[in-house]
């Protein structure tokens, strides 16, 4: 199996930004709306969501349209990012339901101290120290709250990087290219992420791998 290689917690240059926010997530972010809605299947919410590393809200966006009795805290620690996340909240007309805020785990700041649902994408790979997300869930989660995580999977080596590279993001631009495969080697593994929910105390979450190249990691927190 490949070592972890860690990359840069904040995604935080203009031009970065500027990729991300018009690139075409439409497969994987979509599979984040298919997969809640088969893992939570009655999930009817009127609240608000705390969504951890929003980036520039595609995911907020797919999630706030599927269901729209829905509001969003979404949290992010590049302000570049959720600078065109503003932008394109505005455009999709969801700029009152979702609330943008700049803050970076662990130590974030929220309206509310506790939320029923939590949602998470492509966070948990960027974080040098994964129990960062793992214990802001524990803090903010209420009693049976819904979180469902997302993230990529460490491929075994270097030859599957360059074939999800070239599978995946062929046509897109080099930065994003780049910024793909230095994801997947900085992702972890299932196992992996099981050992460190098994520490954080967060055993009732399952963990699933959903494609050739995604986990989710889900379930309702059971906090007493």
């Amino acid at each position: 199996m490949m070592i972890r290689i860690p990359e840069p917690e904040l995604m935080n240059e203009e031009q970065q930004a500027k990729a991300y926010a018009f690139a075409d997530f439409s497969v994987p972010h979509n599979l984040f709306i298919e997969k809640f809605k088969e893992k939570f299947p009655r999930f009817s919410f009127n609240d608000v969501v705390l969504d951890l590393g929003c980036g520039t809200c595609d995911v907020t966006r797919r999630f706030a349209q599927a269901y729209p009795d829905t509001a969003f805290h979404a949290v992010d620690g590049a302000a570049c990012m959720l600078g065109y996340a503003e932008k394109l909240n505005n455009e999709a007309g969801l700029h009152s339901r979702i609330k943008l805020i700049k803050t970076c785990l662990p130590m974030i700041q929220v309206p509310q101290s506790s939320y029923h649902a939590i949602i998470s994408n492509s966070l948990l790979h960027h974080l040098h120290d994964p129990s960062h997300l793992w214990n802001t869930i524990q803090k903010y989660a209420k009693p049976f709250a819904y979180v469902f995580v997302m993230d990529l999977v460490r491929p075994a080596d270097e030859h599957t990087v360059e074939y999800f590279v070239n599978e995946y993001a062929n046509n897109e631009a080099e930065l994003l290219k780049r910024d793909f495969a230095n994801s997947l080697r900085a992702a972890f593994t299932l196992s992996e992420v099981q050992q460190q929910l098994n520490k954080a105390g967060l055993n009732q979450l399952q963990t699933e791998k959903i494609s050739d190249r995604h986990m989710i990691i889900y379930g309702n927190v059971s906090l007493f």
